[in-house]
């Protein structure tokens, strides 16, 4: 298990690089200048906008640049912004709001999505289960962002259960609206999965058996065929938790939580291109160890995948 743990974790490796070039060419081949940006109608002094490039090798060739950032990475430096400040700090900072959202919407597709797709799984070919099917069709249709404009005007502005925008309500008050949003989509995926998964365990030849022994189909279905259709869902729910981070941007931005978003969509107006990377390499450091986690998890659950 030791072994096949390093390897996993060197492996992570160069997926890391080769996503954070990719995000660091996006980020600063575009066009633009960012000192530019920062100091907008008024223009600083020659030497000024010349020290500024220097220090944050604006001028070098762009494999340069990203050696600097790459190298500085895995001291832990994710550089620092245009006014001198630690971008680790700042997303640090912010994290803990988007985590929140995250973990909220998580905590409620988990309920959503396993209960309409035992339901319907359970159900295969009947009212339960049409049901589950239209369930996960609409709301895997509709855009994410359609669903929280919506959802912000009806219940926010015209019913006014909640606050329509802001955190001032505290957790969970403010937060279930954009978790409840971030969820439904999500949950339409996870009820399929898990009623696709359902149905062709309950198919199986070992239920069957089961059945012929004189097993109560309570005990089938609870004791046998839930845990194995469980498998690649628990897969699922791993990496969806990180996923939801990374989702949670946009939510973010309509209904102006001041989380992880809202830095990068200003960073993004102001050109901060180190912050706009770091941001997305904190994303992709987080996707990475929770996908660690569940192959480990998987390793210490079957021996096989350790082999």
């Amino acid at each position: 298990m030791l072994g096949y743990s390093v390897r996993r974790v060197l492996q992570m490796i160069p997926v890391l690089i080769g996503a954070t070039f990719i995000i660091y060419a996006l980020t600063f081949l575009m066009p633009g200048d960012p000192v530019a940006a920062l100091t907008g109608e008024r223009p600083l002094p020659e030497s000024t906008v010349a020290q500024i490039r220097r220090a944050y090798h604006l001028d070098d060739p762009f494999l340069v640049q990203y050696g600097h950032y790459i190298f500085g990475l895995f001291r832990g430096d994710f550089g620092i912004d245009f006014f001198g400040r630690p971008v680790l700090g700042l997303i640090l900072e912010r994290l803990p709001t988007t985590f929140a959202l995250a973990l909220t919407a998580w905590v409620l597709k988990l309920f959503i999505g396993l209960v309409t797709g035992v339901y319907g799984g359970l159900r295969h070919g009947r009212a339960g289960d049409h049901f589950a099917l239209v369930f996960t069709v609409v709301f895997m249709g509709i855009p994410g962002f359609v669903i929280a404009l919506g959802a912000q005007t009806y219940f926010g502005v015209h019913l006014g259960w909640v606050d329509p925008a802001g955190t001032r309500a505290g957790w969970p008050i403010a937060f279930i609206l954009p978790a409840l949003v971030m969820a439904i989509e999500a949950a339409a995926g996870l009820a399929r999965l898990t009623r696709t998964s359902l149905v062709d365990v309950l198919r199986a030849e070992y239920l069957r058996t089961a059945r012929a022994k004189g097993l109560s189909p309570q005990r089938v279905v609870w004791g046998h065929a839930l845990r194995n259709a469980m498998i690649p869902v628990v897969t699922y729910l791993g990496l969806s938790l990180a996923g939801m981070l990374g989702g949670a941007v946009i939510i973010e931005a309509i209904f102006n939580i001041p989380g992880i978003g809202g830095l990068l969509v200003s960073s993004i107006n102001n050109k901060e291109g180190t912050v706009v990377v770091g941001i997305a390499t904190m994303l992709v450091l987080v996707y990475l160890v929770f996908n660690l986690l569940v192959d480990l998890t998987y390793g210490i659950i079957d021996p096989r995948v350790r082999l």
